[in-house]
């Protein structure tokens, strides 16, 4: 099965100012913003708005929570009208704790987003709580053992999902192809649709740059779940805070287009040169999620039988529904123009993929 080439394009821009993107052009976007109050963001935010360091110095938290976020709604309302009817938006964010002169206390940015999408329009649907595995389980905040003073810590962030307007309808027999060929697995539907996923963060090379001790990037299975999750093949995917690139790589593993905004030239530099070892990397996740699906079979086979054959691959599914998976693997990467790559892509046919691992 053919896969046609994928377009990914970087562009150096503020958030706030999607302009360059055409209303009603976007099928999902996957993002994680600059989270307000945490404090390694106090400068991104002020260089829009000096009143946030001015109410940070003057001891004032819930003016500087406020006024970030003020920030943020210009993006939210860009990603509303940039986003197709039907179209979803993930966006990854956690609250936020911090002691602003005397007083400690939290920022809660998830349902302070809530209410501005629901502003601008979108429907909020089932959302996840994101359990990140890097936290020591004796880790606390406070005074410790005596109450009552001690602090719960935060050991999750949210991913708000968010659809524009009604149930995305599918009406062409090509809609309606592309949509089949883009299924996913039953035993992937079964662990990625609840609604508390544990995934550790993912470390990535920082090449000595300052600029990565500002990321809070999220890791790739996250980005690539959501874009299998919520679009098919040959979607245009955006990322407003692309950072070190991880929603472009994701999009280009899974046969979609992308855009991103990036602010930070820096952090520009560094999706480069993650893009680079794209191919590689790519082909190895594809490796070890056919490799999870080949388990699985085996272990369902050992005590039983599957009734369905995918046509693609030839291998057993469980349900009719998966029976038109196509999975390619990345054949190459070129970079077509300054700020724009093409990803092209095995046939189906090149790839026997439970014979090559």
């Amino acid at each position: 099965m053919n896969a046609s080439p994928t377009k990914h394009r970087i562009i150096h821009g503020d958030s706030t100012d999607l302009s360059a993107i055409s209303d009603n052009s976007i099928d999902l976007v996957i993002t994680s913003p600059p989270y307000p109050m945490i404090e390694m963001w106090d400068d991104v935010f002020s260089s829009q708005d000096p009143r946030i360091s001015q109410a940070i110095m003057d001891e004032n938290g819930g003016l500087a929570f406020e006024l970030m976020h003020e920030i943020l709604d210009r993006t939210w309302s860009e990603v509303f009208r940039t986003l197709k009817e039907g179209g979803m938006a993930c966006i990854n964010i956690g609250d936020a704790t911090r002691k602003v002169g005397n007083e400690f206390r939290m920022y809660p940015n998830y349902p302070r987003i809530v209410t501005e999408c629901l502003r601008n329009g979108f429907t909020i649907l089932p959302g996840i709580l994101w359990r990140k595995q890097t936290n020591s389980p004796n880790k606390f905040m406070g005074s410790g053992m005596l109450p009552a003073g001690a602090y719960v810590t935060l050991e999750h962030e949210h991913i708000l999902i968010l659809r524009k307007g009604g149930v995305r309808p599918f009406r062409t027999v090509e809609e309606k192809s592309s949509r089949r060929e883009s299924a996913f697995f039953w035993e992937e539907r079964n662990l990625w649709f609840s609604d508390l996923w544990n995934m550790k963060g993912e470390k990535q090379a920082t090449n000595g740059h300052e600029a990565r001790g500002r990321s809070g990037a999220f890791p790739f299975e996250l980005a690539y779940r959501l874009i299998s999750m919520f679009s098919v093949r040959g979607d245009s995917i955006l990322d407003p805070f692309l950072g070190t690139g991880t929603t472009t790589i994701a999009a280009m593993a899974s046969g979609r287009n992308s855009v991103g905004y990036e602010i930070d030239r820096a952090m520009m530099k560094m999706a480069y040169s993650r893009i680079e070892n794209v191919v590689e990397y790519s082909n190895r996740r594809i490796g070890e999620r056919l490799g999870k699906h080949e388990e699985f079979v085996r272990d369902r086979m050992a005590n039983g039988r599957l009734n369905y054959m995918n046509e693609r691959h030839s291998f057993p599914v469980m349900t009719s529904q998966e029976v038109m998976i196509s999975i390619n693997r990345l054949k190459g990467l070129r970079q077509v123009q300054e700020d724009t790559f093409e990803v092209q892509y095995e046939d189906v046919e090149e790839s026997d993929h439970f014979q090559r691992r």
